[in-house]
């Protein structure tokens, strides 16, 4: 059991309002008849499943996405009673009869599984609501070939159990500048649909990157996940087409400052050695929270001035070069603002290269949520 650090000045602070914003935000954009569900898989990107479910909830989202069954199961004993789609595969002998009792949306990912699908749930005599997963280029999960799609809607046509409710593809670049890639992605996706019709009750293409720059493109249901959180989805490469508010924060404390020797050395490996005489403050997060050894060098905020990551990142720790001797419990920004700067996910993932949704996602789980409105 992961235990939270409800003791320690360290905090992922979540706006509830930012969340609302960002969903308030999309819903205008749509279309009449276009449905928003959120995507609150993986503890809703680090932010908190059932926290995040809740505010969407009251700004519209008529639906959830997840990644497992667990999250959905979760939703439902919270008392949520949308549609919850099961975006990721879920084994039909583990957890297909759970899915169809709890009024569970799966995904469809293959002729084999909807076979193995329609045995388990006629096993108990139940019926199933699905959604049919076409793999148009993002080579993950889901029908592709012309013959298994046309087998598939054979096989569906002569029976009851499976309740093909929907169908969906995933855009792989639907963020980026070039859109070679996107259009050969809707092209099959419309081959697709030329298979199977368009009988469907919910059509759907569009991720947050593919709702901000393409809208709802052939779809009457949005899949909003990253922009929730207020995260641009292209980091750097794409400008935003209307505001997104950052819903979490992360601050922490100095908890240890000394003045360090000119020619001493700071943490594992003896990595930093300091060039002159130095400040030195100790801070109580590590990488166990998520802040991953990579972040040496990233520049943390105290006041609006800017203090580099010295020495390697430790487990629990980290040390930050300061210009002055700070009173113990200094406020650190580690993402937010602070005074006329400001650090955001997108800097901090540019810094160690990776994407500004990882870093919420990897935040530990022993670093406190606190919810703010």
């Amino acid at each position: 059991m992961a235990v939270v650090a409800n003791h320690r000045p360290s905090k992922a602070i979540i706006s509830r309002s930012a969340i609302r914003h960002n969903i308030e935000n999309e819903i205008n954009q749509l279309a009449q008849g276009v449905e928003l569900w959120a995507v609150v898989k993986a503890d809703a990107y680090g932010h908190g499943l059932l926290e995040v479910a809740s505010e969407a909830e009251k700004a519209g989202a008529l639906g959830f996405c997840v990644a497992y069954i667990d999250e959905a199961m979760a939703l439902r004993t919270a008392g949520f009673e949308q549609p919850i789609l099961v975006l990721g595969v879920v084994e039909p002998m583990d957890g297909v009869v759970l899915a169809s009792q709890n009024n569970i949306t799966l995904s469809a990912s293959s002729l084999d599984w909807i076979k193995r699908a329609y045995q388990a749930v006629s096993d108990v005599n139940q019926t199933l609501k699905i959604h049919l997963g076409i793999d148009t280029g993002m080579g993950r999960i889901g029908l592709c070939t012309d013959s298994e799609m046309i087998d598939t809607k054979n096989f569906l046509d002569h029976q009851t159990t499976l309740l093909a409710e929907g169908i969906f593809t995933h855009f792989a670049t639907a963020d980026e500048i070039d859109e070679t890639y996107f259009n050969y992605q809707q092209q099959n996706f419309e081959h697709a649909l030329d298979i199977f019709g368009r009988d469907f009750r919910y059509i759907h293409t569009s991720n947050t990157a593919t709702a901000l720059w393409h809208g709802a493109w052939n779809s009457n249901l949005v899949r909003f996940g990253v922009g929730i959180y207020g995260m641009n989805p292209s980091g750097t490469v794409k400008a935003l087409p209307y505001d997104l508010e950052p819903a979490m924060r992360v601050e922490t404390e100095i908890i240890y400052i000394k003045r360090l020797a000119k020619g001493k050395s700071v943490s594992y490996g003896a990595t930093y050695t300091a060039q002159e005489d130095e400040w030195i403050a100790t801070l109580p997060l590590g990488y166990a929270d998520g802040f991953l050894r990579r972040y040496t060098g990233f520049e943390l905020l105290i006041d609006g001035y800017r203090c580099p990551i010295v020495g390697r990142v430790t487990m629990d720790q980290m040390m930050i070069r300061v210009p002055e001797k700070y009173p113990i419990g200094t406020k650190v920004t580690v993402i937010g603002k602070s005074g006329d700067e400001e650090n955001t996910f997108s800097m901090a993932a540019n810094h160690i290269g990776t994407i500004n949704y990882e870093l919420t996602t990897i935040l530990g789980q022993r670093l406190e949520r606190v919810y703010v409105d």
